[in-house]
C-alpha cells in the first residue's frame, strides 16, 4: 500500500471469486493478544514491466500508469524467473558492516507477524516471519541475520522505495498499480477479501446489508478501493459509510470492538486469525476478490528478486512452506474438517 497522501491502488476487480474454490472461514477461539491484520488487498491484474526500469523514487503512480493498471491482468505472474547471473544488489547486502537483511514486517498480525507475550524469547513469530528467516538463511547464511522493522500498512511501498528496508514481507497483495512502484516476487500465498463483523450483527457480507453501516479499512489498502468501487458499481448501497481509514488494520479491529464502526474489510486469511482471537466477531459472507501475497522489493533490484524467487521454489519443494502453514495457519483457516484452498501454495508463473 502506498502512503502518499492517501494514494490508493485503483485497479482492483473486486468481484472475481478466488480460484480453486476458496470459501469463507469462520472460527472462534479463546481471546488472545489483540493483534492486527495488515490489510492489503484486492486482486489486480498484471502489468508487464521491463527489467531494470527506473525506480520511481517515491512518486505517485502517473495517470498513464493507472490506465495500464486498470487494463492489465494477472500481476502475480509478472515476476522474474529464478535464473542466475550477476548479483550486485545481493552482494551489496552481504558486504555491509552490519551483516543483516533489513526486512519490513508486521508485528501485530496474529499468526502472521506478531509478538506472543507468552513466548519468553520475545521474538517475532508467524507465517511471514518464518519466510523471512528462510530468506535470511539462504542469502546471509544465518536465519537470524535479520533486522526486523515494523512497517505500518500505509508505509510499505514508501519504505521500499526510500531504501529503509531491503524488502517487505507483510501480507502484501501483488497488484498492477503496485507493480508501477515496487518489484514483487512470485506469489507465496493466495486468499481473498472478506467482511469481518460482530457475531450479533445482521451484516451478511459484501452486499446490501452494509447499508447505513460504517466500514473500516486500512489507509492505502485495496480494501478501500473495493469499498469505493462497490458503491460505484451498486454492489454496496450509496449509504455505506467508508470514510473510516486507519494506518494499521489493528486500529480497525479496535474501532470494531469499541462499536465505532460496524464492519471491517480485510483479507480472509487475516480475518480468520482475527476471528480466532475474539469470540465476539466472525467472518460474514464469502470471499469477493483474489489476493496473491508477494515479497516487495525495490524496482531495479532484479538479482534480489530472482534470488527470492529461487528461495520460494526451494521453500515449497522441501516442505518448509507446508510446515509453516500447518504450524501457524491451519488452526484458524482449516475449519469444520475442510482444508482451505490457501493450504496449497500458489503455482509460480514468470514473465
Amino acid at each position: 500500500m502506498n502512503a502518499h497522501a492517501g494514494a490508493r491502488d485503483g485497479s482492483a476487480r473486486p468481484w472475481r471469486r478466488l480460484r480453486a474454490g476458496l470459501r469463507g472461514w469462520g472460527g472462534v477461539g479463546a481471546m488472545a493478544l489483540l493483534c492486527a491484520l495488515a490489510v492489503t488487498v484486492a486482486l489486480l491484474l498484471p502489468l508487464s514491466q521491463p527489467a531494470g526500469d527506473t525506480d520511481p523514487a517515491g512518486h505517485r503512480v502517473s495517470h498513464t500508469g493507472r490506465a495500464r493498471a486498470e487494463s492489465c491482468e494477472d500481476p502475480q505472474d509478472r515476476s522474474l524467473s529464478p535464473s542466475g547471473g550477476k548479483t550486485p544488489v545481493v552482494d551489496a547486502i552481504k558486504a555491509r558492516e552490519d551483516r543483516r537483511l533489513v526486512v519490513g514486517v508486521d508485528t501485530n498480525s496474529y499468526r502472521w507477524g506478531y509478538l506472543d507475550p507468552n513466548n519468553p524469547s520475545g521474538e517475532l513469530e508467524g507465517f511471514d516471519i518464518d519466510l523471512v528467516h528462510r530468506i535470511a538463511e539462504d542469502i546471509m547464511g544465518d536465519r537470524d541475520a535479520v533486522r526486523f522493522k515494523a512497517i505500518p500498512t500505509s508505509r510499505r511501498i514508501e519504505a521500499v522505495q526510500k531504501g529503509e528496508v531491503d524488502m517487505v514481507v507483510r501480507t502484501m497483495t501483488i497488484t498492477c498499480a503496485r507493480l508501477d512502484e515496487v518489484a514483487f516476487s512470485a506469489p507465496y500465498f493466495v486468499t481473498g477479501q472478506q467482511v469481518l463483523a460482530p457475531k450479533a450483527s445482521q451484516i451478511t457480507g459484501f452486499d446490501k446489508s452494509l447499508a447505513n453501516r460504517k466500514v473500516c479499512s486500512a489507509e492505502g489498502s485495496t480494501a478501500y478501493d473495493n469499498l469505493e468501487a462497490g458503491r460505484k458499481e451498486g454492489v454496496l448501497p450509496a449509504s455505506t459509510d467508508i470514510r473510516t481509514t486507519v494506518p494499521n488494520q489493528l486500529d480497525c479491529l479496535v474501532k470494531l470492538q469499541l462499536g465505532e464502526v460496524d464492519a471491517v474489510v480485510t483479507d480472509g486469511a487475516l480475518a480468520a486469525s482475527q476471528a480466532a482471537q475474539d469470540p465476539a466477531v466472525e467472518l460474514k459472507g464469502g470471499l469477493f476478490t483474489d489476493e496473491y501475497y508477494g515479497v516487495a522489493m525495490k524496482r531495479g533490484s532484479d538479482d534480489l528478486v530472482r534470488r527470492v524467487n529461487r528461495i520460494l521454489e526451494d521453500y515449497v519443494e522441501d516442505g518448509g512452506w507446508e510446515a509453516s502453514y500447518e504450524k501457524w495457519l491451519h488452526p484458524t483457516m482449516d475449519t469444520d474438517g475442510r482444508k482451505s484452498a490457501s493450504a496449497t501454495p500458489p503455482e509460480a508463473h514468470y514473465a
